[in-house]
């Protein structure tokens, strides 16, 4: 079980992107021949045969809106995957999403002006508990009152992959 609030792509927001992504681009759906894409809806690879999409996400611009944060040049956006209709969200419990071992994730730590804290890159060899160690992290990085949120990243490609909050 995760220690702290694990939050995937709320569902309003992804009923706006799969209208129109935050890079303007309209949402174009495909059927995943291979499965294995990182869902940021329900925070669960995808499936052979799934119908996703990949859009432009800005994952502080809504966020920002809501708590009046002014995130400026760190309002950036990014790929990711979705799925092309609702699917009802992630299931309840269990570890945090895409860690495992041999993957590298960085945690970025944000401040409630949505400016960038600082953040630490984690590399989970095959014999770590992957999971106790982002949750130690995570720990760490809301052990500084300054961190309002983290954002959970995967290092070979820079994306977005989920919001965490205190728990």
């Amino acid at each position: 079980m995760t220690r702290h609030t694990v939050l995937p792509i709320a569902p309003d927001s992804l009923a706006a992107l799969r209208v129109r992504d935050d890079a303007g681009r309209s949402c174009v759906p495909y059927t995943d021949d291979e499965g294995g894409a990182p869902l940021r809806c329900c925070l669960r690879p995808s499936a052979a045969g799934e119908r996703i999409a990949l859009i432009s996400y800005a994952p502080l611009r809504r966020w920002a809106a809501a708590t009046g944060a002014e995130p400026g040049a760190y309002d950036e956006q990014g790929p990711v995957f979705m799925h092309a209709e609702d699917c009802g969200g992630p299931a309840a419990g269990g570890a945090y999403p895409f860690v495992r071992p041999g993957v590298q994730r960085a945690a970025r730590r944000y401040s409630a002006r949505g400016h960038i804290l600082g953040g630490r890159v984690l590399g989970f060899a095959a014999d770590t508990e992957a999971d106790a160690e982002l949750g130690r992290a995570l720990d760490e990085a809301f052990a500084d009152p300054e961190v309002a949120l983290v954002h959970v990243r995967a290092v070979e490609f820079g994306c977005f992959l989920y919001e965490v909050r205190r728990g």
